[in-house]
This record gives C-alpha cells, structure tokens and sequence, in this order.
C-alpha cells in the first residue's frame, strides 16, 4: 500500500469515527437525560472536557445533581468512576495512595507495597474541592498535568483516559481553600451550573420520590473513547480561526497595546498563554459533537465563556460594581467580532474532512 493510500484509509477511518460520535451524542444525552432533568448545556461542556482530554471545575449550589451527572457520564462511556469527598483533614495520601511494608511470602522478607489510592480511575469527582488545605490540593496538580502520580521517588502512570471534575459551593465561604491560580489555570472548563426551571424542578421531585430506579446503557466503549480523544486534535481549523481565539485571549490582559478600555478599568490579570490551547481544543471537541469536521468561529466563541472565566482575575473597580467575568467576556466576544479573521470564511482553506 502506497503512502497516499495509506492517508486516505486513515483519512477514512477519522470521518467514520466522527460519524459515529456525532450519532452517538444523541444517544449519550438520552442516557444521561434518565436519571438527570435538565443541565443540556452543563452535559455538553462536560462532554466536551472529556473528549479535548481535559479537566473541569463544576461551580455550584448542593442537591444539584452535580455528583448523579459526573456517575451517569461515566456509565454511558463504560468508565469507571471514583468519588472523593474532599475535607480538612484529607491528606495527600488519601487521594495517591500510599506504601505500606509487607511481609513477602515467598521470601519472607519485609517490602513496600503501593497501595493505588481513589484517583487511580478514569472519571474523577473531587467533591467540593476548596475544602482542603493546599498541600493536599497540590496532590492534583501532578495528575492532571503529567497523568502520574510520584509516591516514594516512584512514578506510577494513570489510566489514559483521566478526567476530573472538582466541585465548588459558591456561597458558602467560611472554612475552605480558594484554589491558587496555577491550579485554576490547570482546568479546561469552568462550568457554571444553575437551579433547574419548574417544569423540569418538578419532574425532578416526580421521579426522586417514586421507585424510578433508571438504568443507564453503555454508549461508547473505553477504546473508542480513547480514540475519539486522539481524533480531536486531528480535526482541522483554519488559521484564521485558531488567530481569532488567540486574539479573543489576549485581549483579556491590561496593558496590552490593542486592550480594550473596559478591559484596563475592570480586569488586574488576563488569561495566560494555556487558555488560547484550551479554546482550540474545546471548539475542535465542539465542532464534531454538532456533526461538522471544521472548527468555525462560532465554535471558538461557544465555548469562550467556561474556558476563560476562571482565568481572569477582576480587580477592585469590577467587584464595586457588581461586574462578572461572564459580562466581560461576552463583552469581550463582541468586542473581538470586529477582528477582521471573524469576518472571514469560516471553512477557510482546511475545510476538507480530515487532513491527510
């Protein structure tokens, strides 16, 4: 087999895998849809972490379903799923794991055995995570950048399909640990999930108070995941797309020549150099989930809101007047909509299926 035949079949192979996720999202928000009312938006950002290989921050009230959502996401893509609830008291260990010496039975001899802690899983909830100290907050930062865990000067690999979701309580303040910025800076998404409406409040309560009892059907397999996960950073997106979302991110930092007033006035620091990444990458994840194999700027735009809220910082000027980082950046968007790369053809030059 040739070289050009050899690209067309692997050319092939990614648009009928992009075929089959676009088929099978449908399904995957059906299966979810069981068990959880309501939040199509939070399950499709949540689904878009998962597939751009990332990890996302659930920004919430308690008895939202937060933890329901993160277990039925992992059925429907057969992964398997640890809960950690994080408190004061949790330490480092508790979530790597740890040595303990045992007695070999063959030699009869004492040696260290690593016990695997909860964070050895594919699908991570880290409940209310601003409740423990920083130390054991750091013990994240090596799994969700390096996928492995050092324990004992020994490095232990995580599974390759690792996602985690931390929680977040935003009222309740007393008695936790504000996550620091580079920790922040290390989650895709921040996703804000709200209360549900009536209608669907009511059918909530109709169904936690009866003996529905949902079961949840496998959508995608572990493999097929793993794929799919390799097949967004082979979807194509033109220059002046990816320059646009460089452009949207480097607006948000004062100073700069072409700043925005609003931006001067209301923002202290701006999104570094990882948020312009993660936008790419959750607009490629985005593109294929709405059935096209080309990232537009709509797609750049849809997901700008959960990747840059959590990465600029407001100063005083901003919380005086009640401004949220969600009204600066869709302030933002429509600022970076007189760009001349949005006015552009969206298809633009690399709008073929896949590259070869």
């Amino acid at each position: 087999m040739s070289q050009i035949e050899a690209n067309k079949t692997e050319s092939d192979n990614d648009v009928n895998l992009a075929e089959k996720l676009a088929c099978s999202y449908e399904s995957l928000k059906q299966e979810i849809g069981k068990s959880v009312i309501g939040q199509k938006k939070v399950i499709e950002e949540l689904i878009i972490t998962l597939l751009a290989g990332g990890h996302c921050l659930l920004v919430g009230v308690p008895g939202l379903a937060k933890t329901l959502m993160v277990r039925s996401l992992a059925e429907t893509l057969n992964l398997k799923f640890n809960r950690i609830q994080f408190t004061p008291d949790l330490m480092p260990s508790d979530i790597t794991g740890t040595e303990v010496i045992q007695q070999s039975a063959e030699t009869g001899e004492r040696e260290f055995k690593f016990l695997a802690g909860p964070i050895f899983s594919n699908v991570i909830l880290a409940d209310e995570i601003n409740r423990t100290p920083p130390k054991t907050q750091a013990a994240l930062l090596e799994a969700m950048q390096e996928h492995q865990v050092t324990v004992g000067g020994v490095q232990h690999s995580l599974s390759d399909v690792f996602f985690i979701l931390a929680t977040q309580n935003p009222i309740e303040q007393e008695g936790t640990y504000p996550l620091p910025e580079a920790q922040l800076d290390r989650f895709m998404f921040q996703i804000l999930i709200d209360y549900p409406d009536e209608e669907e409040e009511f059918e909530m309560i109709r169904q936690t108070t009866s003996n529905h009892h949902p079961e949840i059907n496998s959508v995608l397999s572990f493999q097929e995941v793993k794929e799919l996960q390799e097949l967004v950073r082979r979807v194509p997106i033109a220059d002046h797309v990816i320059q646009y979302a460089l452009h949207l991110s480097r607006l948000t930092r004062p100073g700069m020549n072409d700043t925005p007033k609003f931006i001067n006035d209301y923002i202290k620091w701006g999104a570094g150099p990882r948020a312009g990444q993660q936008i790419v990458l959750g607009a490629k994840a985005r593109a294929i989930l709405q059935g096209r194999t080309f990232v537009g700027i709509e797609d750049i735009q849809a997901v700008a809101l959960p990747a840059l809220r959590h990465r600029i910082m407001l100063n005083f000027n901003a919380e005086a007047e009640g401004i949220t980082p969600d009204s600066i950046i869709n302030q933002l968007i429509e600022t970076a909509s007189e760009y001349p790369g949005s006015k552009q053809n969206e298809r633009g030059k690399n709008s073929k299926l896949f590259k070869s």
